[in-house]
């Protein structure tokens, strides 16, 4: 059992309707060999650069960047084109190379786990007893994270609507992996309990829906409720004065910018939001078909994908 209580500071939302985006670009990382590189020889020759304090990684040594809020997503992509330009530079001083894709083509089996704090140890057993993709989503897979600003009122209970009922499609249109072993379906694999891929965070009372999810999730670290709920991932994640939208494949970096723009027109434009919602009023009872389709590269998925993104103002020279 969850309380709402515990819930509700996810929910907490903005004062205000700022329109900041910022991004989670995470990159795969291997040596000239094509084998994995430590995460530490990336932390050593990035110590004194700018970008080190955003330097983060995943589990499977995925290297991750999480850049400071932007005003706009043309200044994003600038930022983060320059970030990852300066991570490059230095990772080819020790024969590291980056790749902006969505799933190392290694078997898990060689992709060593780099994080090995308790967390993730415990998740990578808890995974263990569902199935095989636990292991191949912590180890070698890679997303673009898009953050945006969660506004109060009404409008914010539409922004974390409209997100949910048009994740499958924009995970389709921006697709670059497709197939039963996609980085998408490889989620959908991983622990349904915990990760949503379906409309159940549609019902009712956002909160108490979001209560509802976390206490069917199996708990599997120490720490309590609160730290249980950072176990719990939902395609698109409320994080209390943001949300942040998870389901999108890693993006080359020069590209994030158009995606970031996409993602906030819908959040953000109000005429937008509101066409949106209504063209895709009907979907919910079908989004874990739609999360499958998505998966395999259903191409009418991604047409719908592109539908809602259609007319959103171009970018120029965001890179």
């Amino acid at each position: 059992m969850v309380a709402p209580s515990v819930v509700a500071p996810l929910f907490a939302r903005s004062a205000s309707r700022r329109t900041g985006v910022a991004v989670e670009q995470e990159l795969l990382a291997r040596d000239g060999s094509g084998a994995s590189t430590s995460i530490d020889w990336i932390r050593a020759v990035a110590a004194r650069s700018s970008y080190a304090p955003f330097l983060g990684f995943e589990p499977g040594g995925q290297v991750e960047l999480s850049l400071p809020v932007a005003p706009d997503a043309a200044r994003l992509g600038a930022d983060l084109c320059a970030a990852v330009t300066a991570l490059r530079a230095d990772c080819d001083r020790i024969g590291v190379q980056l790749w902006a894709e969505p799933l190392d083509p290694r078997p898990v089996e060689e992709v060593p786990l780099q994080l090995v704090s308790p967390r993730y140890l415990a998740m990578q057993r808890h995974f263990d007893t569902i199935g095989p993709a636990g292991r191949r989503m912590m180890r070698t897979t890679a997303s673009t994270q898009v953050c945006l600003d969660w506004w109060p009122g009404r409008a914010g209970l539409e922004q974390w609507r409209v997100l949910q009922l048009a994740g499958p499609f924009l995970a389709a249109a921006y697709a670059r992996s497709t197939g039963p072993g996609s980085r998408l379906a490889t989620w959908l694999e991983v622990d349904p309990a915990r990760t949503a891929f379906d409309d159940r965070l549609l019902h009712g009372d956002p909160v108490r829906a979001y209560a509802d999810f976390a206490a069917g999730a199996t708990v599997f670290v120490e720490g309590g409720p609160v730290t249980h709920l950072t176990t719990l991932f939902p395609p698109v994640r409320p994080r209390g004065r943001y949300l942040e939208v998870r389901f999108l494949d890693a993006q080359p970096e020069e590209d994030v910018a158009e995606v970031a723009a996409a993602l906030a027109a819908l959040a953000y434009d109000d005429a937008r939001r509101a066409r949106t919602l209504a063209r895709l009023a009907g979907e919910g009872p079908a989004l874990a078909e739609h999360w499958r389709a998505a998966a395999l590269g259903d191409p009418d998925t991604a047409a719908v994908g592109h539908e809602l993104v259609r007319d959103v103002p171009a970018l120029g020279g965001a890179a």
